[in-house]
């Protein structure tokens, strides 16, 4: 008999669903947009409802030819800090979901930062409008009705894997992975468990979170009975599909933004270099920590190029047009659209188009804004290694830009260590896979080799090249905080 996993990959931009076989291959899957909102200046926003349609549409469409008994188990990866307040009663939202993205409630952070330091002992986290406490915190505000319901225990309050899973168990389960939970800023990370100094600082009431769960426990089960298991906010999956199973172990995901995430072993590491302490996961009864950097544009900085700047007709042709130049001649883009991300947390940065002279053409520029994913993510494993002492031997990573060579090469320049590229595409949706079928007996830890085999960036730049380079993104870097 066949056995499969299916593996939701509930992302920021779609929603994604994937047969996923022994083997761990991808069998078939279905993929559906949803729509994004900007209603204001700061605010991101999606329809949850859509969401969960479509993700049911593509479990229908995945399964089709499937018999029942051959579906093991089912996986969740989802966009992390996207949060949904819904009806307990009905699995409706009550409005649109909070994206990641969304800093509505910046404001409402500043008010709070007397309670800053609580806040980053307990949660390893930056007060931030970037984190569901805050963007919860803003709309029970907003809304004093929804704060008395949530009081009374009558709505939920959840990322979308709590959502999810909400939906896909007909109500009968509000759980969330400690994965998840770690990235709340109402969880405490040392404990595993909502903080009651926390949920009065934020003012959300314990009655509307869901309970936490390790990353490969019971979520549940469908109505037609299939296991919820191996759930995962999307970097942490993609770290486990990575196999970096081990401390020291470290990959980066290019997306929209980029999440680089370093395995530090069974104990929490407390960054001094602007990084994030958090849960990696929770997996055969151990807790895996992890330090993470995030970057808010990487992906999405090629889109600009694209949809704003007009400079490129298509993000894949990105590569050649940068090839085109030996180098961009001095020039660096800071592509702090939104603010910087790690190690900087400022919000108030803006984009800036560096060192540009009359000589400066279109490819420079397009090169400069290629360079930049990687100087962002090189400025991360740098604070990484000072926060453990310890060099990086090597970079596993994943996401749509890796089958862009110019840009891999030049990581690992930067780096000065090997770039390893995964061997399949869609990291998150086969981490959690990969899970769920370990938990249901369908995978033995071998599985991992799947990712065996992907194409390899070995360093070519000398160091002297290389620390000139860095210095001048740095220079380039303070410009855009000034």
């Amino acid at each position: 008999m066949a056995e499969y996993i299916v593996a939701i990959d509930q992302s920021t931009s779609a929603s994604k669903v994937f047969l996923v076989n022994r083997q761990g291959g991808i069998v078939t899957r279905c993929a559906k947009k949803h729509a994004q909102f900007f209603p204001r200046s700061g605010y991101v926003e999606q329809d949850a409802e859509e969401i969960w349609q479509n993700v049911r549409t593509g479990i229908e469409t995945v399964t089709r030819d499937c018999a029942p008994e051959e579906l093991r188990a089912i996986a969740i990866s989802n966009q992390r800090e996207t949060t949904v307040i819904w009806e307990r009663a009905t699995g409706l939202p009550l409005g649109k979901a909070i994206v990641w993205q969304d800093v509505r409630a910046g404001a409402l952070c500043r008010e709070l930062l007397p309670g800053a330091d609580e806040v980053l002992a307990k949660t390893g986290l930056q007060l931030s409008a970037y984190y569901p406490a805050a963007k919860a915190a803003f709309a029970l505000r907003e809304h004093p009705e929804w704060q008395k319901r949530a009081e009374a225990g009558d709505i939920c309050i959840g990322t979308m894997d709590s959502y999810l899973i909400f939906r896909l168990t007909n109500g009968a389960v509000f759980r969330t992975d400690v994965s998840n939970a770690s990235r709340t800023e109402l969880c405490d990370i040392h404990t595993l468990q909502w903080d009651a100094g926390l949920l009065s600082l934020f003012g959300i009431p314990r009655t509307c979170l869901p309970d936490i769960t390790p990353s490969d426990g019971d979520f549940g089960r469908t109505e037609t009975g299939v296991p919820i298991t191996g759930v995962m906010g999307d970097s942490h999956a993609s770290l486990f599909g990575q196999g970096c199973l081990c401390a020291g172990m470290a990959k980066a995901t290019y997306g929209t933004g980029s999440s680089v995430m370093m395995n530090v072993g069974n104990m929490c590491v407390s960054s001094s270099n602007g990084l994030s302490a958090s849960v990696g996961f929770g997996f055969r009864g151990k807790t895996c920590y992890v330090l993470e950097g995030n970057v808010t544009s990487s992906g999405d900085t090629l889109c600009w190029l694209r949809d704003e700047a007009r400079l490129i007709d298509d993000v894949a042709d990105a590569e050649s047009i940068a090839a085109s130049v030996r180098s961009t001649e001095g020039a660096y883009f800071i592509p702090a659209f939104s603010g910087l991300g790690a190690p900087y947390f400022d919000a108030d940065a803006r984009a800036v188009l560096a060192g540009i002279h009359r000589g400066t053409t279109r490819a420079h520029i397009i090169r400069a804004a290629l360079e930049s994913i990687a100087y962002q993510d090189a400025e991360i494993v740098a604070a990484m290694e000072r926060d453990t002492g310890k060099p990086l031997s090597e970079l596993r990573v994943d996401g749509g830009v890796t089958c862009n060579a110019l840009l891999m090469q030049f990581q690992s320049n930067l780096l000065c260590c090997p770039v390893r590229c995964a061997a399949q595409s869609e990291l998150s949706a086969l981490g959690a896979a990969y899970m769920a079928g370990m938990r249901a007996g369908v995978f033995g830890d071998e599985i991992f080799s799947a990712q065996r085999g992907g194409k390899t960036y070995l360093p070519d730049m000398s160091r002297e090249e290389r620390e000139s380079l860095l210095t001048g993104w740095r220079k380039a870097v303070k410009q855009c905080r000034q």
